[in-house]
């Protein structure tokens, strides 16, 4: 793949490359109660395998077992490094109630440089 230079930010015009900055993404998991999205969104912060989670409302139209269901649940976007993905979903697995839950990511293709530095940081218990 070829690599390439994005600006990332109007205000210090920020350079990083592409593939530096799909590094870094967005993981999304839903949850059936905000206790259970804080929970999960603490135990990630907690063992630096998220910078953020932010946690928002939602309701959900889906197809369970051959029949459609609509809940309202908490949606998590969980701020990461992707080369953590898999311990991520191991951990979401530990403390999640559904069967199947929702994990998924998203990489983020470009972003802040210092916020991506942040998330570097907060992720690699740099402090």
């Amino acid at each position: 793949m070829e690599d390439r230079w994005l600006v990332v930010s109007d205000r210090n015009l920020a350079l990083i490359t592409a593939m530096e900055a799909r590094r870094y993404g967005v993981v999304m998991v839903t949850a059936v109660s905000r206790q259970e999205a804080e929970t999960i969104a603490r135990t990630l912060v907690q063992a630096h395998l998220a910078a953020c989670v932010s946690l928002l409302p939602i309701h959900s139209i889906y197809t369970w077992q051959g029949e459609v269901h609509q809940e309202d649940e908490w949606q998590l976007l969980i701020k990461c490094d992707l080369t953590k993905f898999e311990a991520i979903e191991a951990k979401v697995r530990q403390v999640h109630s559904y069967e199947v839950p929702e994990i998924i990511a998203l990489p983020i293709l470009a972003g802040s440089k210092p916020y991506l530095d942040w998330i570097s940081e907060q992720v690699q218990g740099n402090f």
